[in-house]
């Protein structure tokens, strides 16, 4: 009986430390790991009370391997000495539009941020954030509405030169380039890649994870729905090639996005809802060369995502 709980959890970490990342369902799956790595724990206490010993000693290897990568989520690390202009970093996911736009923009007032990425950005929602006075704030703007999910935007306080728009399975992911007083010239890319939620989705997942910007020495920062946690293969990778998450640099790697309200519906049309312990899949990735000095994880009415709010220094 013990083997039958200790396996699947060895297994697990065994998976997730290969550097291979199999299809759906694992995809989806890998983003509980840290669930998991709490769930080998109490295995291999279960095993060593029922004096299982091999047992045991496969969960505490299993642990013991995970550890280096789950553990330092929990510390802040030290920053690079980057001594340039503030710039402040708000980014939400709309839910098709539906997000409340009298909240957004109590988050953008009290928040003050340089730069707001939104994705699930429809048409009817920059109208209703146009009516309210978002342009009047940030009144510099990329937007890229579009029915449906794959809308996506990036509005800032100074000015801003359109990019190539990156689209992946009807999914945008809009990018800007941002002029700061400083003089730094930043690109802006508001993440919105396919969500991996079922069987053929990973390749056009993937794909809108690896079309990020990267490598050419250019300053960025990529904010917004990454539809992926830091132990899925394509956020480690991204960031080897030169980016910081900002929760993980603040020792809050573990605060959760996603589902704001716990629960999601499962499959149309009969509407049922599934509790999902929550993951953290929507993230402000800096430049390594930035200094990260505040992230914080917020709420919004009307949207299943939680906001995420970083501050960072420029070289």
């Amino acid at each position: 009986m013990s083997w039958i709980v200790v396996a699947p959890f060895a297994l697990w970490a065994a998976v997730r430390l290969s550097g291979f990342e199999p299809d759906w369902p694992w995809v989806p799956v890998v983003a509980y790991t840290p669930y998991a790595a709490l769930a080998t724990v109490v295995s291999g206490l279960l095993a060593l009370l029922l004096r299982r010993r091999a047992a045991g000693t496969v969960a505490l290897v299993a642990v013991l391997a995970l550890a280096p990568v789950l553990l330092p989520r929990t510390l802040a690390d030290g920053n690079p000495a980057a001594k340039g202009p503030v710039l402040r970093v708000l980014a939400a996911n709309l839910l098709v539009g539906r997000a409340d736009t009298a909240e957004l923009m109590g988050l953008v007032t009290r928040l003050k941020p340089d730069v707001l990425a939104l994705q699930e950005f429809t048409p009817d929602a920059m109208r209703r954030l146009d009516d309210a006075g978002l342009r009047t704030v940030l009144p510099h703007a990329v937007t890229r509405p579009l029915a449906g999910v794959g809308g996506s935007a990036v509005y800032a306080r100074h000015p801003l030169t359109a990019g190539q728009m990156i689209k992946i399975g009807g999914f945008g992911q809009a990018r800007a380039w941002l002029k700061h007083p400083g003089g730094a010239r930043i690109e802006i890319v508001s993440v919105h890649p396919c969500a991996p939620k079922r069987i053929g989705r990973q390749p056009c997942w993937q794909s809108g994870l690896e079309a990020l910007p990267r490598g050419d020495g250019a300053l960025r920062v990529l904010a917004g729905d990454f539809n992926a946690t830091l132990d899925h293969l394509p956020m480690r990778d991204l960031l080897a090639a030169g980016y910081r998450d900002a929760a993980d640099v603040m020792g809050r790697g573990y605060v959760t996005t996603w589902p704001q309200n716990g629960s999601v519906t499962t499959w149309p049309p009969s509407g049922s809802l599934v509790k999902l312990p929550g993951v953290a899949i929507d993230h402000v990735l800096a430049d390594s060369r930035m200094a990260v000095r505040a992230f914080e994880v917020l709420s919004l009415d009307d949207t299943d995502h939680r906001p995420v709010f970083a501050e960072l220094r420029l070289p």
